[in-house]
């Protein structure tokens, strides 16, 4: 006899179960809750780089019916629930990835430094759980300049965190920011950013270093334009040998939201109409080409390969694997 598997039929299940197991036996002491998370570090190989996911943490943002301009907020909390997430609270998980090529240490991005939220700021702790110091990187690859990516250069403090690295900022990038009179005409939270930009750049802006999107900035990284976002924002094509890493950075952002709905155009992107061309333009190339890609705000590890569904994308997770 088949019996149907119902919620009910579970529970009664489960119950019977612990029933029958309650005749008396030698204790076990309890163990007591660890009551925090193990270490955010993932490493993998890609050729002859190793490669390893360092992640800073989560900021769960509230958001509100305007947070996707063209897109109602119901529509949006449906699309969070179909991700098996709570609605109006925006998950914005916070993944650098730092690249061993053998001659350079490279850290693509660098946190928040625990400057945006409390549950975001962990990426040195986690740098340290996977044995690299500060001191040890050489290369810093700044994406853009909101303040996720770039607060991890200073402390609280203003103290610099990476004392032998040199920092590369992509000239757009760079020029948009640093421009007083773009400064004089922002309002709101992009008037937050020039600021924010300028507190951690002002001090060490003849020491950065700027590239023009399209070159190669390290050896094996090669720097690609994907404006939108904002005006500079740069993505990363990471090669060695035949293998190859497409760096998304802030492209698509969220997947549950806009991989799958890629025409979206959350608050976020300052040109929301170009960032929709350049991430349908960057998701049709990973997946015709099935490369695997890395994203700073999909879920920890944030590597995976993009598939395409219907109208929109999807996400496929890589396996945790040995080196």
């Amino acid at each position: 006899m088949v019996t149907h598997l119902t919620r009910r039929t579970l529970l009664t299940a489960t119950a019977l179960a612990a029933g029958a197991a309650a005749w008396p036996r030698a204790g076990f002491a309890a163990a007591p809750l660890a009551n925090a998370q193990g270490p955010g570090a993932y490493r993998y190989r890609l050729g002859a780089f190793e490669l390893t996911a360092i992640y800073d943490g989560t900021w769960f943002l509230p958001i509100d019916g305007t947070f996707v301009t063209n897109a109602s907020g119901p529509e949006v909390n449906e699309a969070l629930a179909s991700a098996f997430l709570p609605p109006d609270i925006m998950p914005i998980s916070i993944t650098a990835l730092l690249v061993n090529t053998g001659s350079k240490l490279v850290l693509i991005d660098t946190g928040s430094a625990g400057q945006i939220t409390d549950t975001a700021g962990f990426l040195n702790a986690n740098l340290g759980a996977a044995g690299v110091k500060a001191a040890d990187i050489d290369t810093i690859l700044i994406s853009h300049c909101h303040a996720d990516h770039i607060n991890g250069l200073k402390t609280k403090d203003g103290a610099q965190v990476f004392p032998n690295a040199q920092v590369f900022v992509p000239e757009p990038e760079w020029t948009f920011w640093m421009d007083d009179g773009n400064q004089s005409r922002a309002t709101g939270s992009v008037l937050g950013y020039f600021r924010n930009a300028r507190r951690i750049f002002g001090d060490i802006g003849k020491e950065v270093q700027r590239f023009m999107p399209g070159e190669e900035v390290v050896p094996g990284i090669v720097s690609l334009p994907a404006y939108g976002h904002t005006p500079g924002h740069t993505a990363f094509a990471v090669q060695s040998g035949n293998q190859s890493l497409l760096v998304m950075s802030d492209t698509v952002r969220n997947p549950e939201l806009f991989a799958r709905n890629p025409d979206w155009q959350p608050i976020f992107d300052m040109d929301g109409a170009l960032a929709v061309k350049t991430r349908r333009t960057m998701l049709d190339r990973a997946v015709a080409d099935r490369m695997l890609v890395a994203a700073y705000h999909f879920p920890f590890p944030a590597c995976g390969h993009m598939v395409k569904r219907g109208t929109g994308y999807d996400l496929v997770p890589s396996m945790w694997r040995p080196l």
